[in-house]
Order: structure tokens, then sequence, then C-alpha cells
């Protein structure tokens, strides 16, 4: 991947800046990434190892000067380019949603289904999953491979920073201004997210879950090719700047044996096992944040039926929630 060339569409905002981050990681040069985004930044400068990268208007950009264009600046932005940068040749790796359920458009977890992109007709367009999602299908899947998944009903507790800068510039203000003793007046989201919880993420539907709650259910059979489980989801904003938190109770077909599901999911690649309860180890957000790694505690069987399990998972949402999964997919992609 590092002699090709790369585009990041929606490069200033918080995603964007994180996989040009982990572009720099993984030492792909300077002269072969660009950054693009609407014409309020054009001209900016994005700092990138030791060299900087010049903002241009989406509108001005040529995709056939490039091999990757990395999509993150909105479910209209990439429904209009997407198509463009595809035709120009280009690869186009989406971060929103607007391809997730595109019967022709793979979705794609490379640890878990990064084949599955050749069953598809359209392999041009790869989507990322929604964060909340990834954390959790990294966890369902090994346990799905030993006992083979029934169920699950999943809760989530997600940093501010999944609603990218606006989110976080709402936490902090409400936070300063409540320590200050001043009056708030909630702005972005619907209810006070400073000191609060809000049960709700993205707009309600006739169903009266969320577009949060139904992308989590439908992207999980989705990524995981299972469609006959049972999944109900509740999603939460919580006043966290980074980090996702979830809550999982699965079942399964068969028996689950304990000693069994923690060693399929200690040795998954990208998972970590941080569970020690009697000595107070367990993951937060703070233990993920910067990190690449699913983190994954309080693991434990249900009581009273033997074939169901819970599990907490912590992910930083903008590194394998988002950014590092992109760009995990492009270098698959280009491998040899």
């Amino acid at each position: 991947m590092r002699n090709k060339k790369i585009i990041v569409v929606g490069a200033t905002g918080k995603v964007g800046r994180e996989i040009l981050s982990i572009l720099r990681e993984e030492n792909i040069p300077a002269q072969n990434i660009a950054a693009a985004a609407s014409y309020r930044s054009k001209g900016s400068l994005l700092d990138y190892s030791n060299s900087k990268i010049e903002v241009s208007d989406l509108d001005d950009v040529d995709f056939a000067s490039y091999d990757i264009a990395i999509f993150s600046a909105g479910g209209e932005v990439s429904k209009k380019y997407v198509p463009i940068a595809t035709k120009a040749g280009c690869v186009a790796i989406d971060n929103t949603s607007y391809f997730r359920m595109d019967k022709t458009v793979p979705l794609v977890v490379p640890e878990i289904n990064f084949s599955d992109i050749e069953k598809y007709e359209n392999k041009k367009i790869i989507a990322n999953p929604n964060c909340s999602t990834i954390q959790t299908v990294m966890v369902l899947k090994p346990l799905h491979d030993i006992f083979g998944l029934k169920e699950a009903v999943i809760s989530t507790y997600q940093s501010v920073s999944g609603a990218g800068q606006k989110g976080v510039a709402e936490l902090l203000s409400q936070t300063q201004d409540l320590l200050s003793r001043n009056s708030i007046e909630p702005h972005y989201f619907k209810k006070q997210i400073a000191f609060n919880i809000i049960p709700q993420i993205d707009v309600f539907t006739d169903s009266l879950y969320t577009k949060e709650e139904l992308k989590m259910m439908n992207e999980t059979k989705k990524i995981l090719g299972i469609d006959n489980i049972e999944i109900t989801a509740t999603c939460a904003r919580v006043p966290v700047f980074v980090g996702h938190a979830v809550s999982v109770f699965a079942k399964f077909h068969k028996t689950v044996d304990l000693k069994k599901a923690v060693a399929g999911i200690e040795n998954f690649n990208g998972v970590k096992i941080m569970d020690d309860p009697k000595n107070y180890e367990y993951a937060t957000p703070l233990d993920a944040a910067s990190k690449n790694e699913v983190f994954v505690s309080r693991i434990r069987k249900h009581p009273t039926t033997d074939n169901a399990i819970s599990f907490w998972c912590v992910c930083d949402n903008l590194r394998k929630g988002a950014a590092l999964n992109a760009v995990q997919i492009a270098k698959r992609l280009f491998s040899d």
C-alpha cells in the first residue's frame, strides 16, 4: 500500500484526522497522501509527519489520480461522490452508513469477513460498519464459531466523539458552564449531555428503534452472515469524549463452556481480554483510548441458562471503530 495514491475525503473531521494519523503510522509517504473536504476547508493545512498536506475542495478532486479513496464526510457526500470515484477507477472505502446495507456492496471487518468481498458484484465500493457494530462482532464472531449464535441483546454507551466535533464541543462547553454555575441550553444533542445519559442516537423510526439501533441489528447479521438470529439493541450517548462501551447478552445453539468461550475470544486477532474482577481489572473507555484492540471484560455465563453468556467490550471508536478498520481494509486489498 505504500506505493498507492490515497485520498482522504472528510480529512478535517475527527475520523478523517484519525485516518491520516494511522496512515502516518503505516509509514505511507506524504507524497502519496491527499486530503479533501468541503469548500470551507479549502487551503487549510494538516500535519502529516514532517510535512503539511493542503486540503482540496472536494469538487476539484480528480479521482482518476488516486488508487484508494477513504470517505468519512457523511452519507450525502458518499452518495454523490463515491460513484464518481469508482467510475474514475478508484476503490472507495466508505465510512458512512449509505452503502452498508446495499446488497451489492460488501460490509467488511477484515478479521471476520474480508473474503466476502469476492462474493459481491460491486467490488469497487467497500462499506465500513458502524463503530459499535465493529467492536461487538469482533467478540461475537469467535463465540459464534464455537457455539452458534442464536440471540443477542445489546446495549451501547457511546462517547460524544461518535457524533463528531460538534458533539465533543457540546460536552466540553456544557461541562465548563455547569462547573461555572452558568445555565446551559442543548444545541447539538436533544438533551443536556454533560453529567447525563441520552437514550437516543440518530433519529427515531416508525418501529420506535433509532436508526443507530437498526444499524447495529442489521449490520451484525450481514457481517456474521446469519439472518436468523434474534437481535435487539438500545443505544445511548454518554458524557465520555472517546471510547464506546457495549454490554451484550448472547444466547447460543450449543451449551456454553466458559473456558472455551474465553479461549476463543483470547485467540481472536484484534481482541484483548481484560477481566480480573478480584483485582478490579476491567476495561473502561480510558483504557481503550488511542489503542487498536477491542477490550473485553465481565465475561460470565447466565446463572440459569446453560447456552448464554454476557460480556462487556470497549473500543476506541475513532480507531478500530472507524479509521483503523478502513485502513486495514485498504492494506488487505493491496497486500501483495
